[in-house]
């Protein structure tokens, strides 16, 4: 296997260099980053596609506001599912226009168009096939060479746990197609569970009790917006006016859902985030099991920004939980920190 250094030696021409562009390939949201500039890109994992001339004409952030909005001949489309590729074509066609909005504006000016290395996460429990579906969706859109890395160790390298100490540490990814729960140390995953009852699939869940106790049925917009802006586990009441068709009479109805509503709903899926915690935990061997207990556990993802879920995780594990700093660019921070250190870095790709 090539590593970084055989690539970076093929060309010393002084106006020609290569770039580094990191990938962070999540289900609702794909971030975009080149090395020493940090993120130039982050747009929701949306496209949408136009039956009448067959090729997609919304992309990223346009294609999810027009969600639930669109005549019949459109079409959106999420080609991330679950943290893997769906839809290979719909994939390729979003990551050439975020291509062409940000990496492609730092490389076009060159005198020689120089060669880009692509570096992307896939989730641990990818198969070969989506493993490959990603390296060939990165070659498709003008990458000369792919390294995948699993996407735990780049998450925790972006919490600052040093993955390559021997020291395990217990991070919970809680994302919007994923949660994956996995204990990191020695440069590798020492042990790891994953579902899929994440953020897209709790907006299913608020749908549904929604629908059965207002009699209201409402847009997959209008639930992760409740979700986001009233979920809590500090206690605190929030109310917001929602309005959307009723099952009556199809006409358009208002009703006062309230934190509670939300908390009661989804409760189910964060109690199986916990007790994954628990079982990932009792599986482990005692050495593990006594150094996560004094280092505790580290939440980072989309979902670890509801406000008080570090404490009420802590009261349930009785274990101390913190929450990762900036949450969002956890992933693809840890991917720019990993390739510092080519030695470290060729021991973690996948080949």
């Amino acid at each position: 296997m090539l590593n970084l250094t055989d690539i970076f030696k093929k060309i010393k021409l002084p106006f020609f260099s290569n770039i580094e562009v990191y990938f962070d390939l999540g289900t609702s949201i794909t971030k975009i980053a080149i090395k020493d500039k940090g993120v130039i890109l982050r747009e929701p994992s949306f496209l949408g596609y136009n039956s009448h001339i067959k090729d997609y004409s919304f992309f990223g952030m346009e294609a999810k506001t027009i969600l639930g909005k669109t005549p019949d001949f459109i079409k959106i489309v999420k080609p991330i599912v679950n943290g893997v590729i769906s839809d290979f074509d719909a994939e390729v066609s979003l990551l050439q226009k975020f291509m062409e909005r940000s990496v492609y504006l730092y490389s076009g000016n060159q005198l020689i168009k120089p060669m880009m290395i692509g570096i992307a996460t896939v989730p641990t429990t990818a198969t070969e096939i989506e493993q490959k579906a990603v390296k060939e969706a990165l070659l498709k859109i003008g990458m000369s060479q792919v390294f995948l890395i699993e996407k735990p160790l780049a998450t925790a390298s972006g919490a600052g746990i040093n993955i390559f100490s021997h020291e395990p540490t217990l991070i919970a990814d809680l994302g919007g197609g994923l949660i994956e729960l996995s204990i990191v140390g020695s440069s590798g995953i020492l042990s790891q569970r994953s579902f899929k009852n994440a953020g897209d699939q709790m907006n299913k869940v608020i749908f549904n009790y929604v629908y059965l106790k207002y009699g209201i049925i409402l847009g997959e917009a209008t639930c992760e917006n409740l979700k986001i802006e009233i979920l809590n586990f500090k206690d605190t009441e929030k109310i917001i006016v929602t309005r959307g068709k009723s099952l009556e009479n199809g006409l358009p109805k208002s009703v006062k859902i309230k934190s509670s509503d939300i908390n009661e709903a989804l409760r189910s899926n964060f109690n199986q985030i916990i007790d994954g915690i628990k079982e990932l935990i009792e599986s482990s061997p005692p050495e593990v099991v006594d150094e996560v207990m004094q280092k505790g556990v580290i939440l980072t993802g989309g979902l670890s920004r509801i406000s008080g879920i570090d404490k009420f995780f802590e009261e349930e594990l009785k274990v101390s939980v913190s929450c990762s700093d900036k949450h969002e660019f956890t992933t693809i921070n840890g991917l720019m920190k990993l390739t510092h250190n080519e030695s470290n870095f060729s021991k973690i790709v996948i080949t």
